[in-house]
């Protein structure tokens, strides 16, 4: 089936991570019950891979600072018009609006990195 994928790469500093995560629990419930199919929320574990590039890996992209890991996240759709509906949903759902006055989530929103992405192969389980 395919899928459309909002993708997400993020540097939080280390020591916000707890916080981060609290935040991302409750916007995941926001986005799954305005119809998104998956929600992830990843940090950033083995980053340093052997034989890559120096300047490909995660944390040299992001621009990470040694207090900081990097968070890679996606939200699956049906489609990019169903990523559209939902979206606009939950930034209609006032459950959310906390978290997006300023200086209100742990991280540097300016140095989050976000796109819309098309599906060219998925495997299921």
């Amino acid at each position: 089936m395919p899928s459309y994928i909002d993708g997400f790469v993020i540097p939080v500093p280390t020591d916000k991570i707890d916080e981060y995560m609290k935040i991302a629990k409750k916007a995941s419930k926001v986005w799954k019950e305005h119809g998104a199919l998956e929600y992830w929320e990843c940090v950033g574990d083995d980053l340093q891979i052997e034989g890559m590039p120096p300047n490909a890996s995660f944390t040299k992209i992001t621009k990470a600072k040694p207090n900081e890991t990097v968070v890679f996240s996606w939200i699956r759709f049906k489609s990019r018009k169903h990523r559209d509906q939902v979206n606009a949903k939950v930034m209609a759902d006032p459950r959310l609006a906390p978290f997006m006055q300023p200086g209100v989530m742990p991280f540097d929103m300016k140095r989050m990195t976000y796109g819309g992405f098309k599906s060219l192969v998925s495997v299921q389980e």
